[in-house]
């Protein structure tokens, strides 16, 4: 009885090992090659120095912004996009294609990563006069995405104002937006209205 059950686990062990020294991790297709890269590396960068990834037009994605006063005395600022999904926290390190994160710049200044389409501003980072607000689509990996060479953003100009002389300080009266959504980005971004996808 013995006898036969040795030589069946030395036959099971010896397929378990060469099974899954052929098996891949199932992300390289059959043959050894990579999976096709998302997009082309430019030689382009940031302002931070973060690396443009280019994508064609069909299909790519899009951003609009809208930036508005809000009662507690900062600035809503809602994104609208069009194929593009928003990655969860702790997603994986790699471009998908129409996926990732918006970064949220105050007159070139970073001021916040966005995993969500919407964002409370403060307003110390909006002291008085006028601000660009822009927001910008990233990979996972890091990287721009870009169409036509320009990367795929949305800015809008927002004025901040203190109250004049006699006036009640309340939040209508210190400020007051001017928000013209400016599309940046080629022909990628939507018109300022976009749907979400």
């Amino acid at each position: 009885m013995s006898w036969t059950r040795r030589p069946f686990a030395a036959a099971v062990c010896v397929l378990l090992l060469a099974g899954s020294a052929g098996c891949g991790s199932g992300d390289a297709p059959e043959g050894g090659a990579s999976p096709a890269p998302v997009g082309k590396i430019l030689e382009d960068r940031d302002p931070e120095g973060r690396p443009y990834r280019e994508v064609g037009q069909e299909g790519a994605p899009g951003i609009g912004i809208e930036v508005q006063p809000d009662a507690a005395g900062g600035w809503g600022v809602r994104l609208s996009v069009r194929n593009f999904r928003f990655s969860p926290a702790g997603a994986a390190a790699r471009p998908v294609a129409g996926r990732g994160l918006a970064r949220l710049f105050v007159d070139g200044r970073p001021v916040a990563r966005l995993r969500a389409p919407a964002y409370r501003l403060d307003t110390r980072l909006v002291p008085r006069g006028t601000h660009r607000v822009t927001a910008r689509l990233y990979a996972d990996d890091g990287t721009v995405w870009v169409v036509d060479g320009e990367p795929v953003e949305s800015t809008a100009d927002i004025t901040a104002s203190e109250p004049g002389p006699g006036t009640t300080p309340d939040p209508a009266s210190r400020r007051k937006a001017r928000t013209q959504g400016t599309d940046i980005g080629g022909r990628g971004s939507p018109g300022g209205a976009g749907g979400a996808s």
